[in-house]
């Protein structure tokens, strides 16, 4: 299947939404003393919230994420590969940048919590440097859950995403009319599915095709209800997390965002076409192709900037301090944000060799698949005989017996990431012994199940090249 250039369009383009929208939000304050406060931007100025409307841009990169992820599940498949050799592909793309990311700023408190930083400041450099980890245990569990949701789609189609869109309301229900404790976290695997889900059908064909009736109704349809929900329901304009808000639309995702996820990708369906043509220029399709190389390290190092820039500017002095907020402040958004951009180009260029060490280590992860053989054509058996190991083919209980190293590993790697995105690395001033060691052992675990390679079931597809598995989306 030829490559779909709108789907890494989507997925760049909401990388680069959600680094440019973290920055605009941040803002720095020097006080008197010398300390550095960040007040929260769409607390103190309500109106901003507003804003939040075009800046979150998630729904558009699970979409991506779920077309990409049934294509690579289906041509797996058709290489014999089982359900935790995929899953545990896709977990080692996530797991090894973000567990080296971790791994260096978690260092780093260490260092800065000995050494007797202020535990309010550290408390709160940690926060900056995990608040956009929320997104990866979400992302982990319905990367792990595409087998079974790609499998729902021949028989319903659809009435899939649908079926799960009725679970996410009535968990939205419990949550909030019947006050049912826990329930609601279950809304971000459901809410966020969903749009995984329209993934799904958009790569085979089910949204997206010639008729642009499904996508005038999921646009009008969405953003009517979010408009609704908003202005005689109980849920706030702001898609973004707000201090002290209560219900919020993103913790858990609600209706609310579920009603604008729908219609966001209804909208994004309806001027596929248009961007598809435009995609076809070379100079800007290149663009798309570098960003989409860098979108995981721009998502996991886009707020290192900020604090170097808070250590060159403000802790110095040599920043302007207008009030915050204040028409002089919006006016300096621009050069901040010109700032943090040359910096952070600074810090992915930086980090281009790491880069070609992870992604050489996943491909050595990944070699076991290429490396099996194809067995010599021979004549039927009543009873076919299991491979064996001597011959080089895959033992029958090599799958099995490190399945439970990927399931493991990835149970403490999400709950280490959910720790982090709501706690920060350094909560309380202190380092995160448990979110650490989860984390690592999780990661471990996941890696030592073989990333890819154990779950081949039988024979590999002659021919399969695998050079492009870097380039679909983790």
């Amino acid at each position: 299947m030829e490559r779909d250039r709108y789907v890494d369009f989507l997925r760049a383009w909401a990388i680069v939404l959600v680094v440019l929208g973290h920055w605009l939000i941040t803002g720095l304050v020097r006080q008197p003393d010398g300390a550095i406060t960040a007040p929260e931007l769409l607390a103190t100025v309500p109106w901003t919230q507003w804003l939040t409307l075009g800046f979150q841009i998630m729904p558009l990169f699970f979409f991506a994420g779920g077309c990409a992820a049934g294509g690579s599940w289906a041509r797996a498949r058709e290489r014999g590969v089982t359900v935790a050799g995929w899953v545990g592909r896709r977990a080692v793309r996530l797991l090894l940048p973000t567990g080296v990311y971790s791994g260096l700023v978690l260092v780093a408190v260490a260092v800065c919590a000995a050494l007797g930083v202020d535990p309010v400041t550290l408390a709160l450099v940690g926060w900056a440097l995990a608040m956009q980890f929320w997104f990866l245990p979400v992302y982990l569990l319905v990367s792990a859950l595409t087998p079974a949701l790609y499998a729902l789609h021949p028989r319903w189609g659809g009435l899939a995403p649908a079926g799960t869109a009725g679970l996410a309301l009535l968990v939205g229900v419990l949550d909030l009319a019947a006050g049912v404790p826990y329930v609601g976290a279950l809304d971000y695997v459901l809410v966020w599915g969903v749009v995984y889900q329209l993934g799904l059908c958009l790569r085979d064909g089910l949204v997206g095709g010639g008729s642009r009736r499904v996508a005038v109704a999921m646009t009008v349809g969405g953003w009517s209800a979010f408009a609704a929900l908003v202005g005689f329901g109980p849920f706030p304009v702001s898609l973004i997390l707000v201090t002290g808000q209560d219900p919020s639309n993103t913790n858990p995702p609600s209706a609310a965002m579920l009603a604008w996820a729908v219609g966001q990708v209804g909208a994004c369906l309806l001027v596929a076409p248009v961007m598809r043509r435009l995609l076809e220029r070379e100079r800007l399709w290149r663009a798309v192709r570098a960003t989409g190389g860098v979108s995981m390290t721009l998502y996991l190092w886009h707020m290192v900037p900020v604090l170097v820039i808070a250590a060159a500017f403000y802790l110095t002095g040599l920043a302007p301090h207008p009030a915050f907020g204040s028409a002089a402040w919006w006016g300096w958004r621009g050069p901040w944000l010109l700032v943090l951009g040359v910096v952070l180009v600074g810090v992915v260029r930086l980090l281009v060799p790491l880069e070609r060490r992870l992604a050489s280590l996943e491909l050595r992860l990944a070699s076991h698949e290429r490396r099996l053989p194809s067995p010599e054509p021979r004549p039927a058996s009543p009873e076919p005989r299991p491979a064996s190991p001597e011959a080089g083919g895959p033992r029958a209980d090599a799958g099995p017996r490190r399945a439970w190293r990927l399931w493991a590993g990835l149970g403490l790697s999400v709950w280490a990431l959910t720790y982090f995105a709501g706690h920060g690395f350094a909560y309380g001033g202190r380092f995160p012994v448990w979110g650490a060691a989860g984390l690592a052992v999780g990661t471990a675990l996941v890696l030592t199940a073989g990333g890819g390679g154990t779950g081949v079931r039988g024979r590999t597809a002659p021919g399969r090249a695998q050079g492009g598995a870097l380039e679909e989306a983790a």
